[in-house]
């Protein structure tokens, strides 16, 4: 059992409803609506829609390239979804 399996037991749903919630606070910092977002991103706004509720994961490029258009590093997003990660219960 690696270090990492205490650090983050949870289950799916839970880590996809936590990178919605980063993403829709990066968005709403970024003074972004979803429409205008995903046009941005070249994706679907109803896209965003469900990555910001946890109906979706997103892929590698689709996290790289929302954070260019939001100015954030993807480190730093995964960074804050893993900081959510920890303190949720």
């Amino acid at each position: 059992m690696s270090h990492l399996d205490d650090d983050f037991k949870m289950n799916d749903s839970n880590l996809e409803n936590i990178f919605g919630k980063v993403l829709k606070t990066l968005r709403l910092e970024s003074d972004y609506s979803q429409e205008k977002l995903a046009l941005d991103c070249e994706l679907d706004r109803t896209y965003i829609s469900m990555l910001e509720r946890g109906k979706r994961q997103p892929t590698l490029k689709t996290i790289f390239t929302l954070c260019e258009k939001l100015n954030y590093s993807p480190s730093e997003m995964v960074k804050m979804v893993e900081v959510e990660v920890k303190n949720s219960p």
